[in-house]
């Protein structure tokens, strides 16, 4: 395959043309693109979610769906049903929008917990159960979810099992003054990620996914990751810590964020930074309002990450 780290830099450079002053949240989403996982990025309506799933759909020549999630949203609007066909007089499966590379679930906490739960499979198994029958997905697949903070009229709090499924959880938070004013400009003619060209290819993006499982993890760092997730599980104040598929997604994630950085291995940094957008959305504080205390959580994640020691 082409060297991944020009590969890499040329995706982040293409996503950055029009998500402006966000350079993290780009990183973290080129970080889940990479470990071939899913996406979510909560905030408050207008600062930018839609945005960053369009600019990272249009930087990728490959299948782009955009699913609108409403109350009224059903199971067989995002996964497909079956259509009658009356030369075979057989009722065959009409593939619904999640059979694209890219998924764009746009308020994914406005529909319903069962239209909801129509992901799980999609995200977690790369398939499509329908009738008796599997239907993968294709690769890369990847769900970019947005969602409003639960105290928003009309949503619907995502439970546990659907967080799980996501890699990340990124907040956008508002930009600063300087680049709200370069937005201005720049919209002036028109929304700029309607003109954005593809820079990857499905294939490069594949072997770039592939790239990662090589990437080297050290044992020392299996040891510092696992007493990390050990320590959500110990900590007083949650009621419930992080999962093993919450340590997986830590390492996958290390893997993608060193190869993104142009290394080969992965060092402690790469888990400490990544911690808390990978494992607050896993744990669940004690006096726990359903979909509320996000900055509470990730802040109680933080000092779990600054206490405990870091290998040499």
């Amino acid at each position: 395959m082409d060297q991944p780290e020009p590969l890499i830099r040329q995706l982040r450079d293409n996503i950055g043309r029009v998500v402006l002053g966000q350079p993290e949240v780009v990183r973290l989403a080129v970080v889940a693109l990479l470990a071939g996982e899913h996406v979510l990025l909560e905030d408050v309506p207008g600062v930018g979610k839609t945005l960053v799933g369009k600019a990272v759909a249009r930087s990728l020549a490959g299948e782009f769906r955009r699913i609108q999630f409403t109350p009224d949203l059903l199971p067989g609007d995002i996964t497909g049903s079956s259509i009658f066909n009356a030369e075979t007089r057989q009722f065959v499966f009409s593939p619904g929008p999640i059979f694209a590379n890219v998924v764009l679930a746009d308020e994914i906490n406005r529909a319903t917990p069962r239209t909801q739960s129509a992901l799980l499979e999609a995200m977690s198994e790369r398939q499509v159960s329908f009738d008796g029958q599997t239907h993968p997905l294709p690769r890369p697949f990847m769900v970019i979810a947005t969602q409003n903070p639960v105290e928003f009229e009309g949503t619907y709090p995502l439970p546990e099992s659907q967080l799980d499924r996501f890699l990340l959880r990124i907040p956008m938070g508002y930009p600063s003054r300087e680049v709200e004013l370069e937005v201005l400009t720049s919209h002036r003619d028109g929304e700029p990620v309607d003109t954005l060209q593809p820079c990857l290819d499905c294939r490069q993006v594949a072997e770039l996914q592939d790239a990662v499982r090589r990437v080297v993890v050290d044992a020392s760092l299996n040891g510092y990751l696992l007493d990390l997730v050990l320590a959500t599980r110990k900590c007083e104040e949650l009621h419930v810590g992080a999962s093993t598929r919450g340590a997986l997604a830590l390492y996958r994630a290390a893997q993608a964020a060193a190869l993104a950085a142009g290394r080969n291995y992965v060092v402690p940094d790469d888990i400490k930074t990544l911690a808390v957008p990978v494992l607050a959305h896993r744990v669940i504080p004690k006096g726990y309002l359903h979909g509320g205390q996000r900055r509470a959580v990730e802040a109680l994640v933080e000092r779990i990450v600054e206490e405990v020691r870091v290998p040499a």
